[in-house]
């Protein structure tokens, strides 16, 4: 099975290198997944810690199922994405772009605490990377 972007020869290295690379996607994709599921059931059930912080960036409070949502979408398309390689390429740019906008909500309102947002989005790039990489 040779890999689409980089043609390799057949035989066991090249397989062995597309189950690793699969593999590196399958942790990073699940880690991220965990990280997502948790802030959105922190914030569909409006946990002090989470919610208070999105308000206090200036998020109004009528969008917090919405931002919910979104992170519950990106989790269930990043495991589906184990399966179907287009779902978790979708789930996995979906990612980056909320982080994105997470960043620039906490730029904006001059909050530059913004540690946790860089880490998720360079696990949501890493994501996106490796799906491509073993699509």
């Amino acid at each position: 099975m040779p890999g689409r972007w980089r043609p390799c020869p057949a035989g066991p290295a090249c397989v062995f290198r597309e189950v690793i690379v699969f593999i590196a996607y399958a942790v990073v994709g699940i880690l991220l997944a965990a990280v997502l599921t948790g802030s959105a059931v922190g914030t569909f059930t409006r946990q002090e810690k989470i919610v208070g912080s999105m308000t206090g960036l200036g998020v109004p409070e009528s969008w917090l199922s919405g931002l919910a949502t979104l992170k519950a979408a990106g989790a269930v398309g990043l495991i589906v994405g184990l399966w179907v390689p287009l779902i978790g390429v979708a789930a996995a740019i979906g990612v980056v772009l909320y982080f994105i906008g997470a960043a620039v909500t906490h730029l904006r309102a001059k909050d530059y605490a913004i540690a946790p947002v860089v880490v998720i989005f360079l696990l949501a790039v890493a994501a996106l990377v490796l799906r491509l990489a073993s699509a």
